[in-house]
């Protein structure tokens, strides 16, 4: 009996990797509806990897004022949703009409156990991290200075109060890249063209590396 290959799951540690930078917006879920103690927070997040290349934490921050984060120190465990590039496909691009319309995306759960840090040290390096991190990703006018923590002035140091950090420690994930692996090659030409068209790019890029010499 042959092994059964997921063609879904991501090629690599690079994709799961990828995925989080270019969406380093995940949904931070914890607790038991039937326990009246479920959340569900969205928050900006780092990934940090081992040396080859592994995400084994994600690291975030709470507000204080949000009480999940204290739901969390009783029970750390939690999963963090992320969803990546992803649109709907339509059969309207398609030459074969009777094609089913479909989602394409890129997506992962991680299964994690929450650990706090609230030194203020430890509270301003994540602050200027991420702050970092995203204004490194984010477009704007020519010439035009990225924004830095010290801009906000002394109001900076309330606001850090006001937040408490946290590292997720990856015990499992669970990704699925559903990206046209599935499809003919000739629908998958068409789906192709039809994002093209309608200037879906990143979708367009991540479609292509997961199938090559295709569409």
């Amino acid at each position: 009996m042959g092994v059964r290959v997921d063609r879904f799951a991501p090629r690599s540690d690079a994709d799961l990797l990828r995925l989080v930078q270019q969406q380093p917006l995940a949904w931070v879920v914890s607790g038991s509806v039937a326990d009246d103690n479920f959340r569900s927070t969205l928050l900006p997040i780092l990934a940090e990897t081992d040396a080859d290349g592994r995400i084994v934490r994600l690291v975030g921050h709470f507000a204080r004022s949000n009480d999940q984060y204290k739901l969390l120190m009783q029970n750390p465990k939690a999963v963090m949703l992320v969803l990546g590039s992803n649109g709907y496909i339509s059969p309207s691009w398609m030459q074969d009409r009777t094609q089913a319309p479909t989602w394409n995306y890129a997506s992962a759960q991680f299964f994690v156990d929450v650990e706090f840090f609230e030194q203020p040290a430890a509270i301003e390096a994540h602050l200027r991290e991420l702050v970092d991190t995203m204004e490194r990703q984010t477009p704007r006018a020519d010439r035009a200075p990225a924004w830095k923590v010290d801009d906000m002035g002394p109001r900076y140091g309330s606001l850090a109060q006001r937040v408490i950090g946290f590292r997720a420690q990856i015990r499992n994930v669970r990704a699925r890249f559903k990206l046209g692996q599935d499809e003919r090659d000739d629908v998958l030409t068409d789906i192709m063209t039809g994002l093209e068209q309608g200037a879906r790019a990143e979708l367009h890029t991540w479609m292509r590396e997961f199938n090559p010499g295709r569409g």
